[in-house]
């Protein structure tokens, strides 16, 4: 958002977009996309936006687990594994 604000302030001062884009090390599509992304939002709606994204994330993560877990349960109730021996050293006693 800094960088989004710096830009606005050079655009203000009547500098050309990519002049800005160089002035904040960044392509002039780059700052195009922030502009249309963040253009009106404050940092609070961006710092949310920001937690929902994240949240969002999570959540998928959570389904794509819960999937893996219900395909292992299927195999194993229809008998499809194999027993493995341990990996460690056998021991005659």
């Amino acid at each position: 958002m800094r960088t989004l604000r710096e830009g606005e302030r050079l655009l203000g001062e009547g500098k050309e977009p990519a002049e800005v884009a160089n002035a904040l090390e960044t392509s002039g599509a780059t700052f195009h996309r922030w502009r249309n992304q963040y253009g009106g939002m404050k940092a609070n709606d961006a710092k949310k936006l920001r937690q929902l994204r994240d949240e969002i994330q999570r959540l998928k993560r959570m389904v794509a687990d819960r999937g893996l877990q219900i395909e292992m349960l299927k195999e194993i109730s229809r008998g499809n594994f194999s027993a493995r021996p341990s990996a460690g050293p056998q021991y005659c006693t």
